[in-house]
């Protein structure tokens, strides 16, 4: 029907764009040099991952999306690396996204002892940690946890074992998501702390006198040089401020995308085994390729709140012509 061509087309336009977006960062990370560092580490492990997730993942789902019924039609070889390559691109990317989170929360609340060298070892152990997680969970049906292909049935699908279900979806969504909004709601409680501390430490302007009179009420700041007053007046926000304000709003959008593109899948996903539970395919593919978007959102997310990028892709755009 022309539903379903349109449905697969814009599918093919979703893997093509999230790859080529991925690689864009990927490639405006290599080469700026300012790039080389902390946060941006974190950033294109996240491409990476992303990117893998469409390379390597995307255009087989859209295989077995095109085939019918569903069914799987390459073999048992290819089911085994598809089903491995997914579980650890996306758990991979998942991680990275807690990765960024937790990046953001530490510079704000401990910016003092959070200095670059500690980032950078930081940074390094969280992206370690991440792809050993993500091949950990990926390895183990291979292992024999559970069976992904049915030749009867011509099926492939991530192991439907309870067991490794509950270790699986545990690992690779609902421990990340704990942790993300755990951070998210830690982040806001700083940057509201700050913003109200800032307020009851106003400071006001006096008017031009050689003495420095006490006053009931706040606390002023004055400088004194010869017969002159020097005041200060903070109406506006410091930079410190505007910087914890959009960090606060890059991981709150960062966190409920993630939300919305993955909980549909892993709720289905952890319910299915467990109750034996019959949800039509239709479903099924459209929570898988909901989850999949998600590689997609996130380079649109955090370059956006990031001018350096901006510029950095016109003067890449500006080189190549």
């Amino acid at each position: 029907s022309i539903l379903t061509v349109l449905i697969l087309t814009l599918l093919a336009l979703l893997t093509v764009a999230t790859f080529l977006w991925n690689l864009l960062v990927l490639a405006t990370i290599l080469r700026v040099k300012a790039f080389h560092r902390v946060p941006h580490n974190l950033v294109a492990s996240t491409a990476v991952s992303d990117a893998l997730v469409a390379a390597l993942v995307m255009p087989l789902s859209l295989v077995k999306e095109l085939s019918a019924g569903r069914r799987w039609r390459l073999g048992r070889a290819l089911c085994l690396a598809w089903v491995s390559f997914d579980v650890l691109c996306c758990t991979a990317s998942i991680w990275n996204v807690t990765a960024i989170a937790l990046d953001r929360y530490w510079s704000i609340t401990r910016h003092l002892r959070y200095t670059l060298l500690a980032r950078r070892r930081i940074s390094n152990v969280m992206i370690a940690l991440t792809w050993l997680l993500s091949a950990a969970i990926s390895l183990a049906p291979l292992l024999g946890w559970g069976e992904t292909y049915s030749p009867e049935q011509q099926r492939c699908q991530v192991s439907q074992d309870p067991s490794y279900t509950i270790v699986s979806t545990g690992g690779a969504f609902y421990l990340p998501l704990c942790v993300v909004l755990f951070v998210y709601w830690k982040i806001y409680k700083a940057s509201k702390f700050h913003m109200g501390g800032r307020r009851r430490n106003a400071v006001v302007p006096l008017p031009a006198a050689a003495q420095v009179k006490e006053t009931s009420q706040e606390p002023q700041m004055v400088f004194t040089a010869r017969r002159a007053a020097i005041s200060f007046q903070t109406d506006g926000e410091t930079w410190r401020e505007q910087k914890e304000k959009k960090a606060a709003l890059m991981v709150g959008i960062l966190i409920g995308v993630f939300v919305l593109c993955w909980i549909p899948f892993f709720i289905t996903e952890l319910i299915s085994p467990l109750c034996s539970c019959n949800i039509p395919p239709v479903w099924k593919s459209i929570f898988l390729w909901l989850g999949y978007s998600n590689s997609f959102f996130n380079p649109l997310i955090y370059t956006a709140f990031n001018k350096n990028y901006n510029n950095a892709f016109k003067n890449l755009f500006v080189k190549q012509r």
